[in-house]
Formats: structure tokens, C-alpha cells, sequence
């Protein structure tokens, strides 16, 4: 719908997740400590992927720059979001919402692409085990993951631009604890036809796209898993993909029914909660998930703490 009044609007109001005042508070203690061991989890696995020289494999290799997209991804939006939950004027610049937009966008779709490259990477692992360390040289995982982070942020900065074409005059106040697309849309007072038609394209594109590859990867995963005689070396094979099946199972499942509604008060509403499991929860997860169903993870965790020890 467009609006008359053409005040040009220089900042937005970020509503969050609740107006009770009484709540706000024990709010910020609650994601204050699920961003503090967002940190830790994801940065102590970097940390521990590169001084473990048993981690140096393709798997750890994706699984360092999952934890790097999941810290900068949580760090993108918490900040602001702590900020306002002890501020009366919860304000962000347009110049700042835009760039949290914009990565917000690059992040997740990079995320979608690192989490494409993992199953791949257990796909040639399992299912050609012969030709995986050829297959999956150094060069090949750099390109994969560049590839990744090249085409996610190109699509963050294509949505930018179109959201910055958009005319905002008012009201400023988005129903959101960050910049997102459909609130946004919302206080548009020009046509956001094009724009919502490439969010749903881009959004549609990429979810499917993504899950498609992994789901094909999936398939003769498990193909090769039944055809391997010993139990036990099926249940090996299983316990790698695991962690994977898990975390993709827990993104893509909010991502989903985050990105492919049209933009309305109701689904905004919607969206608060989907969104809390999305940016707070999955990251905060998934250091704890390749963790605790990981041997190689558990191992390399157990020798430094031994280290630690021995050192004092």
C-alpha cells in the first residue's frame, strides 16, 4: 500500500520480542548467556580445529568455517538486541539496519552453501573412499568454501539493493528485534513488488536448491551405508553423518517456515519465534552437537583439558 506522507524516515525502532517492560531484564540475561556460550562453543572449536593436527580433514576444514558463519551470524544481531533490551529508545540508524539486513542475508545463505559442501564432503567420503583424497584436496575445499561465501554475500548485496531503492517515510517502528525482510516491506511507502517477488525467489531458490543437493548426497549415502555387511561399520558410517543430519535438520526446518510467507502482521508475529531458533538457538547448538557425537571432537577436547593439567 502507498503512503502519502513523504517524510524521509533517517532511523528505525526496533520493537523486539515483547513490550512487557517487567520481562525485558530477564530477557537480556537469557540472551546475553546463549550468545556468551555461542562464542565460547563456536570460537573454541575454530581454536580447537586448528591446533589438533587429527582435525586437519576436509570435514573439520567446512565444520571451522560453520563455526566462524554461526558466530558472525549470532554477532550480527545479538549486540543491538542486548542493547535494547536496557534501553527506553530501542533506535538503529537506517545506514546500520541496512547493513544488518545485508548480512544477515549473506550469512544465511553462505550457511545454506557451507552445509551443502559438509554433505558433499560425507558423500565423497563414504561413497568413494578411494578417490576422496584426491577428490577432496585442500584446493578443492578452499574453492568450495569461497564459492560459498562469494555467492551468499553477492545475494545479501543484490537484496540490499533493492530494500535501499524502497521509500520509507514513515512509520519508522519495525516489528522485529532486527532488520528483517517482511517488517520491513511493511513500512515501505513504495511498490515492494519487486522486492518481494526476488525475496520469495531468492529465499525459494536457495532453501531448495541447498536441501535438494543435500538430500541427493543423503540418498546414496545411505545407498552405500546398507550395503556395508559389518554393523559395526554401519553404524560408523552413520555416526559421521549424524551431527550433519542434525544441525541441517534444526536450520532448515526454521528457515523454511521463516522465509516462505508473505509479509503480514501475522507472520511477522510468527516470525519472532521462528527467528529465536534460527539466529540464537542453531548456533548455539551446533558446537555442542559435532561435539558430543563426534569421537574425533571428544578426543581432541580430552587432550587438551589433559594438557591444561599436566601444565599446572
Amino acid at each position: 500500500m502507498l503512503k502519502t506522507n513523504h517524510t524521509a524516515v533517517t532511523e528505525f525502532i526496533l520493537l523486539g520480542l515483547t513490550n512487557r517492560v517487567e520481562l525485558q531484564p530477564v530477557l537480556f540475561v537469557v540472551f546475553l548467556v546463549t550468545y556468551l556460550v555461542t562464542v565460547v562453543g563456536n570460537g573454541g572449536m575454530i581454536l580447537l580445529i586448528r591446533s589438533d593436527s587429527r582435525l586437519h580433514t576436509p570435514m573439520y576444514f567446512f565444520l571451522s568455517h560453520l563455526s566462524f558463519v554461526d558466530l558472525c551470524y549470532a554477532t550480527n544481531i545479538t549486540p543491538q538486541m542486548l542493547v535494547n533490551f536496557l534501553s527506553k529508545r530501542k533506535n538503529i540508524s537506517i545506514t546500520g539496519c541496512f547493513m544488518q539486513f545485508h548480512f544477515f542475508i549473506a550469512l544465511a545463505i553462505t550457511e545454506y552453501y557451507m552445509l551443502t559442501a559438509m554433505a558433499f564432503d560425507r558423500y565423497m567420503a563414504i561413497c568413494k573412499p578411494l578417490s576422496y583424497g584426491i577428490k577432496m584436496s585442500r584446493g578443492v575445499c578452499i574453492s568450495l568454501v569461497a564459492i560459498s561465501y562469494i555467492y551468499g554475500f553477492a545475494n545479501g548485496l543484490a537484496q540490499t539493493i533493492l530494500m535501499l531503492r524502497l521509500s520509507f517515510c514513515g512509520p519508522n517502528e519495525i516489528n522485529h528485534f532486527y532488520c528483517a525482510d517482511p517488517p520491513l516491506l511493511v513500512l515501505a511507502c513504495s511498490d515492494t513488488y519487486v522486492k518481494e517477488t526476488a525475496m520469495f525467489v531468492v529465499a525459494g531458490f536457495n532453501l531448495t536448491c541447498s536441501l535438494t543437493m543435500i538430500l541427493i548426497s543423503y540418498i546414496f549415502i545411505f545407498m552405500a551405508i546398507l550395503r556395508i555387511h559389518s554393523a559395526a561399520g554401519r553404524r560408523k558410517a552413520f555416526s559421521t553423518c549424524g551431527s550433519h543430519l542434525t544441525a541441517v535438520t534444526i536450520f532448515y526446518g526454521t528457515l523454511f517456515c521463516m522465509h516462505l510467507r508473505p509479509p503480514s502482521e501475522a507472520s511477522v508475529e510468527e516470525g519472532k519465534i521462528i527467528a529465536v531458533f534460527y539466529i540464537f538457538v542453531s548456533p548455539m547448538l551446533n558446537p555442542l552437537i559435532y561435539s558430543l557425537r563426534n569421537n574425533d571432537v571428544k578426543e581432541a577436547i580430552r587432550k587438551v583439558i589433559q594438557k591444561k593439567l599436566f601444565d599446572k
